[in-house]
């Protein structure tokens, strides 16, 4: 039997009377087990944003997690690290974390997302990677993860 999603709400967080919830964990939460990806949006955003954005399309289009955790270096990964030379990198964080937003049904506009992504981006990259992961873990881990670093 295939399973065709992942539990969009493995925490039970409750929803509101519009049928909107918060988020299964704080912005700022870094210091837990996903530490290694809050270094990485710190350190080399484009990299967490790519898989990112590559793990949330996948979900939407295959309803199963990404063969390879998102990969690395993608386009995605390229464009936001074009950008962020520039420093305009977080405005492409911002359709990407309003995509998360809806596939679990969660409270916020664009404003938040915007100065999530503006004043706190490894913390908003980190926060999206954490819901996506939340959903991923209810599939079982493919073979491929093995030997993919989170």
């Amino acid at each position: 039997m295939r399973v065709l999603a992942g539990n969009r709400n493995p925490r039970g967080m409750p929803y509101a009377a519009d049928g909107k919830r918060e988020w299964s964990t704080d912005l700022c939460l870094f210091c837990d087990h996903n530490i290694g990806t809050w270094c990485k949006a710190l350190w080399c955003p484009c990299v967490v944003y790519g898989r990112n954005k590559a793990r949330i399309e996948n979900l939407y289009a295959e309803e199963k997690v990404h063969p390879n955790y998102g990969g690395t270096c993608s386009w995605n990964c390229v464009l936001h690290a074009s950008l962020s030379a520039c420093l305009f990198g977080w405005a492409i964080q911002i359709p990407n974390r309003a995509s998360v937003r809806r596939r679990y049904n969660i409270d916020g506009d664009w404003l938040g997302d915007c100065a999530a992504a503006f004043f706190c981006s490894p913390c908003e990259l980190s926060q999206e990677s954490r819901e996506l992961d939340l959903e991923e873990q209810n599939f079982g881990e493919p073979e491929s993860w093995a030997m993919v670093e989170r």
